[in-house]
């Protein structure tokens, strides 16, 4: 969980902090800046709270997870299929892509990883 958890902290401050750069003097619409900031405290907050794991605790870290694959599976593919219609930034675009699309990768087995180990600590707490 530990490891989980570090993972977690970088990546939601790389996901925060990078947009920021990325749209940084762009123009970029709030809008797409907020959703990155949104998704990234939501991972922040989770990873921290879990460190006491309840229930609810890793359930909340488990969606967290599940909110930034979900995010980052748009933003990824429209880049590779549709790159000409995607606003890259202060970024260059390849390089956009591929971190994109590590981050997203890492989200899925961060939403994966977690799962299993809620059900573990579900299984753990025997309700009679």
């Amino acid at each position: 969980m530990k490891i989980l958890r570090i993972v977690a902290v970088q990546l939601s401050l790389s996901l925060m902090i990078g947009e920021l750069w990325r749209s940084w003097g762009v123009g970029r619409p709030i809008a797409f800046v907020l959703d990155d900031q949104i998704m990234g405290g939501m991972l922040l907050i989770s990873a921290w709270l879990v460190g006491s794991p309840t229930p609810g605790r890793c359930a909340f870290f488990a969606a967290s997870w599940g909110v930034v694959a979900g995010m980052l599976y748009g933003s990824f593919f429209n880049k590779v299929f549709a790159p000409t219609s995607q606003q890259a930034g202060n970024w260059d675009m390849s390089i956009l892509t591929v971190l994109i699309g590590v981050a997203f990768v890492t989200s899925i087995f961060g939403m994966i990883y977690s799962i299993w180990i809620i059900s573990k600590l579900i299984k753990s707490v025997r309700v009679d």
